[in-house]
């Protein structure tokens, strides 16, 4: 069974590189030239795609929060929603910068935090869509979103296996172009509480789509780990200054760490290699000098029967291998040999 999924002409799935999504969320700060500059970013370090979020904020919130005063540092706001709409794109923003990411040649696509949010992006007929930890239990929005037909990235932060599968049987009839991603929703988790293993039970229990890594940890190793373990995908969170103002600055990754990041990936997935083992080139030289071979211990003379103790094991190995001792032991020598000279094939019998 092939698990793969194909986004915006690139294939997701086991044997290729990880893709790599660089979630800029809001760290753009309602500002449409710095997000512009976050999709520059991630294009220069070799981030597969960028993702923003998408709230209608009347119909995501309630009133009680909506007006709720929000005197906080990373306030944009007085309240809440006033908070949460300045920093919202519009129609016209969004389609500047779906044109701009097809112009540098970066994959876009954002979450989708409720239906009229979720039909806001389908007017721009997006690559993907991504649904938020937050709704791993909104089967509603899933099946709407899914309905669509295009790719999704679901994140799992919170859950309990009972609420991905649900998530997973409620969604494959509808579109199985999907790909289940693991997530701990703190912000940053404790490491002791980004569970990994469970890569391993989502490609058991999922066998059929590709699996992900969605990490708010700080750091790049841990998304390394996740890639082995079998993760296709690996989205980090990524800003151009992590001392900017806002809750997810601190734990997002810059310029260097994105780089770094999919650099170590990409190595990642040459250095596993195949799985045949084989002795390479660059072994060579050092193995020469590294490597024993089988040489006479003492003078022998031609016609003695060789015995063990006439036998050494020295460097370099350019000669009859160790292994092969029992071979030589109890022939007879047919010429003479001096201290350290080399047993070679001849000298077998």
């Amino acid at each position: 069974m092939t698990r793969e999924l194909f986004v915006d002409g690139t294939r997701i799935a086991d044997g290729e590189d990880c893709y790599v999504i660089a979630e800029i969320g809001h760290n753009h700060q309602g500002d449409l030239d710095q997000c512009r500059r976050l999709f520059d970013q991630a294009k220069s370090c070799g981030a597969n795609a960028v993702k923003l979020q998408k709230r209608d904020n009347r119909a995501l919130f309630t009133p009680e929060i909506y007006d709720a005063p929000y005197d906080h540092p990373n306030s944009y706001g007085r309240t809440y929603g006033e908070h949460r709409e300045f920093l919202e794109f519009d129609a016209a923003q969004y389609r500047d910068l779906f044109d701009y990411a097809a112009e540098i040649g970066i994959t876009f696509f954002s979450t989708a935090f409720d239906f009229p949010s979720a039909d806001f992006l389908e007017a721009f007929a997006p690559p993907a869509y991504k649904i938020a930890s937050g709704d791993i239990t909104n089967i509603p929005l899933i099946t709407y979103v899914a309905s669509f037909g295009r790719p999704m990235f679901i994140s799992t932060g919170g859950a309990e296996m009972a609420d991905v599968q649900r998530a997973y049987d409620a969604v494959m009839p509808v579109n199985p172009n999907v790909c289940i991603m693991q997530c701990t929703s703190g912000y940053p988790p404790a490491y002791e509480e980004l569970n990994l293993s469970v890569i391993s039970a989502f490609r058991d229990a999922f066998p059929d789509i590709p699996i992900g890594y969605s990490g708010h940890d700080s750091g790049i190793a841990m998304a390394l780990v996740a890639y082995v373990m079998g993760a296709n995908v690996v989205e980090k969170h990524f800003t151009l200054n992590r001392a900017l103002k806002g809750t997810d600055h601190a734990f997002s990754l810059e310029h260097s760490g994105i780089s770094k990041l999919v650099r170590d990936l990409r190595r990642a997935r040459t250095a596993m290699g195949d799985g045949v083992k084989r002795k390479f080139p660059s072994e060579d030289q050092p193995l020469y000098k590294m490597a024993k071979k089988l040489v006479a211990a003492r003078a022998i003379p031609e016609g003695q029967v060789i015995a063990r103790e006439d036998i050494g094991i020295k460097s370099p190995g350019d000669g009859l291998p160790p292994y092969r001792i029992e071979e030589l032991i109890g022939t007879t020598s047919r010429r003479a040999f001096a201290t350290d000279e080399a047993f070679d094939e001849s000298d077998l019998g």
